[in-house]
């Protein structure tokens, strides 16, 4: 993968997904005492970055491949843009989703026409994947796919075509394909970024894996952000973020609640816990900017209910 394949994916995507906005929030500059920028790809199709990869992916499969049907597996927003991208290209799609998925999730992914096959946990979604591929489907995996990397990395270029002066950014790691993606795309078009990954503590498959110097799976996703669920990251995505990262900052469930609903009353978004996470490591990392600093923040997705929100103000009881 190099920048070039980055900027092939972008021109073969850009007819099926929105460019989203990049604006300079006053109330994070001034509550970090530098310039912050946000990344709005909550408002992406589908409510997140995901449709980026997926339709990167599915745009490149034969005739033959595109009769046969898909299948992914997801605890939300890949379901959903596979599920899209999918029914936007006329392809069939089966998604393996975890029974503890929340309902706005399932329904939305039902409602973009894909077929849902729940499963006791993420681990058995992912093990259920294999059963489909057995009978010809092609998979299309959330992180660990070259295509869908190169997909999620547009997110980067967009970014350095509105920021050109870009010091920082910060991108949430699920399996790691989007913030690997981001960050390789900004270090290929600007080495001195400076990339930082986030987790949540139950939810922190990366930062595990980099303390153990290799790919670790995780019992059980215990973090609200069920968005950054992936039981484990690859070598892949292990690498990538090794190599274009500074570090990963895991922050807490209640810290991604405050997030939310700072977010929520400074920036009128309703934002996922694993979005709102960013913005609690940058507080947490406030002392390596200067005023003259210029740091992106990515709000990777927006798929929380009302419900949902309410629900999580319990972790600040």
């Amino acid at each position: 993968m190099d920048i070039n394949d980055i900027r092939s994916a972008a021109e073969r995507i850009r007819r099926y997904v929105k460019r989203t906005p990049l604006e300079r929030s006053d109330s994070l500059s001034k509550r970090l005492n530098t310039n912050v920028y946000v990344k709005y790809e909550l408002f992406q199709k589908a409510g997140s970055f995901k449709p980026r990869g997926a339709f990167n992916k599915l745009l490149q499969l034969s005739d033959d491949e595109k009769a046969k049907g898909v299948v992914a597996v997801s605890g939300g927003n890949h379901a959903q843009a596979v599920a899209y991208a999918a029914s936007v290209l006329g392809i069939d799609a089966v998604i393996a989703m975890p029974e503890n998925t929340p309902a706005t999730y399932l329904n939305a992914t039902r409602s973009y026409g894909a077929t849902v096959d729940l499963q006791p946990t993420i681990a058995d979604a992912f093990a259920k994947v294999n059963e489909y591929v057995a009978e010809g489907r092609v998979v299309v995996h959330p992180f660990d796919d070259e295509a869908v990397i190169e997909g999620q990395g547009t997110v980067g270029l967009e970014i350095f075509e509105d920021v050109p002066q870009i010091t920082d950014v910060f991108a949430s790691i699920g399996g790691g394909g989007m913030a690997g993606g981001v960050a390789f795309a900004l270090k290929s078009l600007k080495p001195t970024v400076r990339a930082w990954g986030v987790e949540t503590v139950g939810a922190d498959a990366m930062s595990q894996a980099i303390a153990a110097g290799e790919p670790v799976t995780l019992p059980a996703i215990t973090s609200i952000a069920k968005t950054l669920g992936a039981p484990y990251v690859t070598t892949r995505t292990l690498d990538l973020v090794r190599d274009n990262m500074e570090s990963v900052t895991v922050v807490s469930d209640a810290d991604a609640v405050r997030e939310i609903l700072y977010i929520a009353e400074r920036l009128k978004v309703i934002t996922e816990p694993a979005a709102a996470c960013n913005v609690a490591a940058a507080e947490k990392l406030r002392d390596n900017f200067t005023p003259n600093s210029h740091v992106v923040i990515v709000l990777c997705g927006g798929n929380t209910s009302i419900v949902d929100a309410s629900g999580y103000l319990r972790l600040l009881a």
